[in-house]
């Protein structure tokens, strides 16, 4: 009997040994099987997050932000622990005791399953679990992905602090309202950062998980405020929060800004406008769009905020100003059913639901309305936004717009879509409610630093919501006059000077297409004429006649080293600017003449930094040649170091500026552009007026401006870009120069001064004074020659009426040597014009 219960007991050993034995081998099979092609955990320890890049300005504030997903990443020792504690005890209780899966957990989750017969399902994932579903696996439900979930959890778990796989948990949880991560949650739905978060609050987010898209705080307010109490009682049962806050928590209202009991952080960004999309533009192709909306880069832009709203207002204003003149109504072109305007919730649910221009703020916010009604005398309208009162009421008047050609009636249908602001009286007062119309004519401004390449402002149109195409740097454009000083940069570099004389006559050229006969604006010719005559009033056959003598490949290579063009067509039309570039270009172009001819680079960015605080691009390569010295003198400032490149030697700069500051002085930009200091520049106007333009700068600031329709057509009679886009300029310049200052422009050490005659080009005594004396520049050594034309070559029309009466008009002068010379009388100009193509 011994015997046989010995003997059982030998093979119940035996049995359960090999039972154990296979079981363990079954196991082992089951791991390997399921844990041979498993995602290597190692890639978490470099893992990288989709994050928000967001772009400040030079006072640090937030001014926009561009996310795929709105997460901002948070390292584990700046989340506080009522945040931690809180999703701790919605999700994962015994999250610091277990080694990555909770088996007591699982066997809990699949007994209740089993008693209510498959209708009390629970997850039984554990924190790490979940952050090896989310991160290494597909989302199905599956017992092959649970396996292979539970094998990569006790691997992270031995591979991998707590602090850390909970930090990887709560930036990348996605908890609704577009909002990844705790840090982003709490802005979207309290608009508080994480250490302001209540227990309450910290309890609502850590219930999001499991349903964000059920628990809403508004729609789903009684399942949100259950779900956030039940947290809490779990807070308060492991010991994070004592029974006195526990009370008052559940006990609280749940307030969010869903709710309206917080503000958007939303609310407080400005709205997106051409400057920060066009940093997105550059910044996706130099770090790839995948890097810029997920990267999480902290980008620090140029822009100066006051001075980019005086930038915009500037140019809408004269877009708006062109608009008007032109008599025609167009609206936005929407129209809300007419059955919706009896009633007031109707009409302000169907303008609300409408996509029109609502950021637009000249000469005071433009408000989306639809007209109601159409009197004989008055509009009534609607007015998105607004409350009518006694003091304010729904009605434009017949005066308001007189502006409009035809009749009254014509142009307005009940329903029609509009947009009203308030106009004030002299003494700020309502007045009247004025229609308004984003113009169909559009333009570019664009303003930056000389010496940095700062852009400080920038204009793309009248309005972003309106158009987001960036007419400042995608718009290709033919610059007309506003590309002659790069001739002339050319010819002075050439061997000529300001005092040269080039012959302003009739040419004939004989092309593929026909013979081209090129004109002066004022359809005059003026004889032989000091090159810098020929800037100051724009004289396209000289320009002509001149790139012939010094060679239009001389001119083309000039434009491309300085950027304007990449490869400039060599025919001479492309001297008065026939070819197509940008306004971005073009005033940067200009800033080498402004700083004295050294290479700058333009930049909307001064620097970019990634998620961890690394630096990984600076604009300003300059060096710093005494920043490591604590103690520098008194009054001294350190000393920096350019690097940049020189493009055109800085006497030629010089005379070029001076040349320039005619044009703003006496010349086709004379009327319009009236600033305290010295300031030069260069209109433009290309054929048939079809684009203005007009470039000027400071001693440290250029700008740039250009007016025209989108498909190029005329701008009528009389459009010039002086008279367009100098008041543009002026209006910039001035609150400009009030916040940075200015100065005369730098002379180079050796120029050599000689009192010219402007409207002969002869030297003159160097106490000679009057209106025709110009003090002009040339190179140390450089004796100028007087007496010799040029006129490119091109054979000379026989009768020049306008020579003529220059000839006559003759007068003696006394030069530099006591010899006495004949000089013409200053030539008529006739029509005051910026050149152009002809």
């Amino acid at each position: 009997m011994l015997r046989f219960i010995f003997s059982f007991l030998g093979g119940l050993f035996t049995l359960l040994t090999l039972g154990a034995f296979m079981g363990a081998l079954a196991i082992g099979a089951v791991l390997y099987m399921y844990g041979r092609d498993l995602p290597s955990y190692e890639t978490l320890s470099q893992y990288t997050p989709k994050t928000i890049s967001r772009i400040y300005s030079g006072e640090g504030q937030i001014i926009d932000e561009f996310a795929v997903e709105r997460r901002l990443f948070t390292p584990a020792e700046e989340i506080p622990d009522i945040v931690k504690q809180a999703f701790i005890s919605a999700e994962d209780k015994n999250f610091y005791e277990h080694g990555g899966y909770d088996a007591m957990g699982m066997v809990s989750a699949f007994v209740d399953a089993v008693e209510s017969r498959g209708e009390n399902l629970r997850g039984a994932s554990t924190i790490t679990q979940q952050v090896m579903k989310n991160f290494l696996l597909d989302g199905s439900r599956s017992v092959e992905r649970k396996i292979k979930e539970i094998i990569l959890a006790v691997r992270i778990e031995g591979a991998m602090p707590k602090e850390r796989i909970l930090e990887l948990y709560l930036n990348e949880i996605f908890l609704g309202q577009n909002s990844f991560g705790v840090t982003a949650a709490a802005l979207t739905y309290f608009n508080k950062p994480l250490t302001e978060l209540t227990p309450g609050e910290a309890a609502y987010l850590a219930s999001l998980p499991k349903a964000p898209s059920n628990r809403h705080p508004v729609r789903d307010r009684d399942a949100a405020i259950f779900w956030r109490n039940n947290t809490l009682r779990e807070m308060f049962e492991n010991g994070y929060i004592d029974e006195e806050t526990y009370e008052t928590e559940r006990a609280a209202p749940l307030l969010s800004v869903q709710g309206g009991d917080y503000e958007d952080f939303r609310e407080t960004l400005p709205e997106r406008d051409y400057f920060t999309d066009e940093i997105r533009r550059q910044l996706s192709q130099n770090f790839g769009e995948e890097e810029f909306f997920s990267g999480g880069l902290s980008i620090r832009a140029t822009i100066d905020p006051e001075l980019q709203v005086t930038a915009a207002h500037s140019l809408q204003r004269a877009l708006e100003e062109y608009d008007r003149a032109q008599g025609a109504w167009r609206g936005t072109e929407l129209t809300i059913p007419q059955e919706a305007l009896a009633s007031e919730e109707d009409w302000r649910a169907a303008l609300a639901g409408l996509t029109v221009p609502r950021s637009i703020d000249l000469d005071g916010q433009w408000y989306p309305a639809v007209i109601r009604e159409v009197a004989e005398n008055t509009l009534t309208i609607g007015i998105e936004g607004v409350e009518e009162t006694a003091d304010e009421p729904f009605v434009v008047p017949r005066v308001d717009i007189r502006w409009l050609v035809g009749d009254f009636f014509d142009n307005f249908t009940p329903g029609d879509v509009v947009h009203v602001r308030r106009l004030l009286d002299g003494d700020g007062n309502f007045e009247r409610w004025s229609l308004r119309q984003v113009p169909e004519v559009q333009g570019g401004f664009m303003a930056m630093d000389v010496n940095t390449g700062r852009v400080i402002a920038m204009q793309g149109g009248f309005s972003y919501e309106s158009s987001v195409f960036n007419r400042a740097t995608q718009a290709q454009r033919q610059p007309g006059s506003s590309f002659k000083p790069f001739v002339y940069a050319a010819a002075l570099d050439s061997g000529y000077s300001p005092a040269t004389i080039i012959v302003d006559a009739p040419i004939t050229i004989n092309t593929p297409q026909g013979t081209w006969r090129p004109r002066n604006s004022s359809n005059q010719f003026y004889g032989p004429t000091p090159m810098r005559t020929g800037i100051e009033r724009s004289r396209n056959l000289m320009t002509i006649r001149l790139a012939q003598e010094i060679g239009i490949d001389t001119v083309g290579r000039y434009a491309e080293r300085f950027g304007v063009y990449e490869d400039m067509n060599r025919v001479l039309a492309a001297s008065l600017g026939s070819d197509e570039t940008t306004l971005f270009k073009m005033v940067a172009a200009y800033a080498m003449f402004a700083n004295g001819g050294e290479r700058v680079e333009p930049t909307l960015v001064d620097r970019v930094q990634d998620r961890y605080g690394h630096t990984v691009y600076r604009h300003d390569q300059r060096t710093c040649l005494d920043c490591d010295q604590a103690n520098l003198p008194a009054g001294d400032g350190p000393r920096i170091m350019s690097n940049r490149d020189r493009v055109m030697n800085e006497i030629t700069a010089y005379q070029l500026t001076s040349m320039m500051q005619g044009v703003v002085q006496r010349g086709t930009a004379s009327g319009t552009v009236n600033l305290p200091v010295p300031i030069a520049g260069k209109t433009g106007t290309t054929n048939d007026a079809k684009d203005v333009w007009f470039v000027g700068f400071s001693s440290n600031i250029v700008a740039g401006c250009y007016i025209g329709y989108d498909t190029p057509r005329t701008l009528g009679r009389g459009a010039s870009g002086g008279g367009f886009c100098g008041p543009v300029f002026n209006r910039f310049m001035q609150e400009a120069i009030e916040k940075y200052g200015s100065g005369s422009f730098r002379v180079p050490a050796n120029c050599q001064f000689i009192n010219i005659d402007r409207f002969s080009g002869a030297r003159l005594p160097n106490d000679a004074a009057g209106d025709n004396v110009v003090r002009e520049c040339f190179r140390p050594g450089e004796e100028p020659l007087f007496g010799i034309m040029f006129d490119g070559g091109f054979a000379m029309a026989a009768d020049l009426p306008l020579f003529d009466e220059a000839q006559a008009a003759q007068r003696q002068v006394t030069t530099s040597t006591g010899e006495t010379a004949t000089v013409g009388d200053k030539a008529t100009f006739g029509t005051l014009s910026s050149g152009g193509l002809y």
